[in-house]
């Protein structure tokens, strides 16, 4: 690898996963082999039920695999205890969901101080870190508000200043469009993007919105549990109701 080109972050070997459903095997990921970049925005697509969730799950240390392995900073998330994983993740990985995740009665300051607070940082510097992430997402007038008394788009720039909190090396966002109206969902991609770019943090994004292809380096197609193609940006032949 050249000097100037970024190194790889996270390392899917051979990954395999099955679910048992009674007498039935479902064959949910098959031999999945990829290579995530430092800094890169990657996003998975595939249709429903293609086996993109189940990847983001194991490249988010929520789930483990049959088989195979999933390698993060030199990490083997496979060989860790329950324990450890826990701690890897809170430490290593910030989470944006679809339905937010929010805690209704807590202010925007408090549900984003949170994961800080768990990690056993003082109250008082977590708050502190917690408006300074809140102000990187455009929040800073909306510190005291709790999730009912903001937009769907502002809860979900809450989320993502959550995320952002333990200054993690990957970001992992699940469908973050989903419960978005158009305009705001563009706001929020462009959002995580500029926050790639400016925090040096590695997005990994499971959507079905095509309007993520204009802000990823790199996407991933899952088609019936395996990679059907890994495409740069710039490769994609993208026309009116159609993407190859």
């Amino acid at each position: 690898m050249n000097s100037g080109e970024p190194a790889v972050l996270i390392s899917v070997r051979n990954l395999n996963k099955e679910f048992h459903m009674g007498r039935a095997v479902v064959q949910a990921l098959r031999d999945v082999n990829v290579d995530v970049l430092t800094g890169e925005y990657l996003s998975i697509m595939g249709p429903s039920g293609s086996g993109k969730t189940t990847l983001f799950n194991m490249l988010g240390a929520l789930d483990r695999p049959t088989s195979g392995h999933v390698t993060v900073a030199g990490v083997d998330l496979t060989k860790l205890s329950a324990k450890q994983l826990a701690y890897f993740r809170g430490n290593h990985i910030g989470y944006v969901f679809q339905n937010y995740n929010l805690i209704p009665a807590y202010s925007a300051v408090d549900n984003v101080a949170m994961p800080l607070i768990f990690s056993g940082v003082p109250h008082d510097r977590a708050a502190a870190r917690a408006a300074e992430v809140l102000g990187k997402v455009g929040l800073s007038h909306r510190l005291t508000h709790r999730p009912d008394e903001l937009s769907g788009g502002q809860q979900q720039r809450v989320a993502i200043a959550r995320a952002l909190a333990n200054e993690p090396a990957i970001i992992l966002a699940d469908e973050p469009t989903g419960n978005l109206d158009l305009h705001t969902g563009e706001e929020i991609i462009h959002l995580l993007f500029r926050l790639s770019k400016d925090e040096g943090v590695t997005v990994i994004a499971s959507t079905h919105d095509y309007k993520m292809l204009d802000v990823s380096d790199r996407i991933l197609w899952i088609k019936d549990g395996a990679v059907e193609k890994l495409q740069r940006r710039s490769e994609l032949d993208i026309r009116i109701g159609n993407v190859k």
